[in-house]
């Protein structure tokens, strides 16, 4: 009997060593959103980590050498592109890793930015890649059905990575797509009352939100938050303001624009913020729908309060 046992424990032993246990994929995303979305599919099997800090801007991060050792170790890592994260190129070419840029990813509705700052949709089959450096509108994130293309890709990679939770990721995959059934019909009902109430921002960065929900701001303040408007153009903004009357003008977190006093000072105008990178929102397997929902929300708070 004894020897019997002493089988069992080393047969038992040398199947540990044939199926160790599979380690947790390391998922690291560059921005906050692409967490988000990464952490409804990985709920209840892992944890993504995300590269930025809350509201640090991905237009012009600076890595710091901990961030490119991240950047290399990575088990998979999904950036939006080129158009949004230009510090990112670089070393992601010096990865032997997986690496999925996901402006490029087929099935996309991707918007592409006019002369005169608006922008128009495109089908990302038909898009060319070689377009002009800045022409893309690269917020895609904030478009829920781009949302599930994206969830759609993190979850195949990962149910190739770790084939024992395969059915996991799928599982979370239709659950995240069910409840963005159900946020889109909230947000339409939220935001209905709005649609012909015009509003300002200073980033174009909102289009993808505003066109999935019938939306559109009568203007941009700065097309680009590095970019300053010459006095003329200041003096046309505020004009317009006038025209407007009782509006609101939205920036972008965690610093209001100095611009924003003096286009306002005398007019019945609301300065408020839409946070498109959701900062501080927790990443949980709900975050995504949360980012989205507090968007809706702080449009619709302010435009309702005239």
């Amino acid at each position: 009997m004894p020897r019997l046992f002493s089988l069992f424990l080393a047969l038992s032993a040398s199947l540990l060593v044939i199926n160790p246990a599979q380690a947790e994929v390391n998922v690291l995303t560059s921005i906050k959103p692409l967490q988000l979305i990464a952490a409804a599919v990985q709920d209840g099997v892992g944890h993504p980590e995300v590269l930025l800090p809350p509201n640090a801007s991905p237009h012009n991060y600076a890595l710091r050498p901990s961030d490119v050792r991240r950047v290399q170790s990575a088990d998979l890592l999904y950036w939006i592109g080129p158009d949004m994260e230009g510090f990112l190129p670089r070393v992601i070419k010096t990865r032997t890793l997986p690496s999925v840029t996901v402006q490029a990813l087929p099935g996309l509705k991707l918007r592409h930015f006019t002369e005169d700052s608006h922008s128009h949709e495109e089908d990302a089959a038909e898009h060319d890649h070689d377009h002009r450096p800045g022409t893309l509108d690269a917020h895609l994130w904030l478009a829920p059905d781009n949302a599930r293309v994206i969830a759609a890709k993190m979850a195949a990679d990962l149910s190739a990575k770790d084939p024992a939770n395969a059915a996991k990721y799928q599982s979370n995959l239709k659950a995240f797509n069910e409840r963005l059934d159900a946020l889109n019909a909230r947000l339409k009902a939220r935001l209905a009352g709005i649609a012909d109430k015009p509003f300002f921002v200073f980033h174009e960065g909102y289009d993808y939100f505003e066109s999935a929900y019938g939306l559109k701001h009568a203007g941009t303040f700065s097309v680009a938050s590095e970019v300053q408007p010459g006095a003329q153009h200041v003096a046309a903004m505020r004009k317009r303001l006038q025209e407007v009357g009782k509006t609101c003008v939205f920036s972008d977190p965690p610093l209001r624009p100095r611009l924003a006093d003096t286009l306002t000072a005398g007019l019945p105008v609301k300065l408020a913020e839409l946070d498109a990178l959701g900062g501080y929102t927790p990443a949980t397997g709900q975050g995504y729908e949360q980012l989205l929902e507090k968007l809706g929300n702080d449009l619709a708070g302010c435009l309702e309060s005239l």
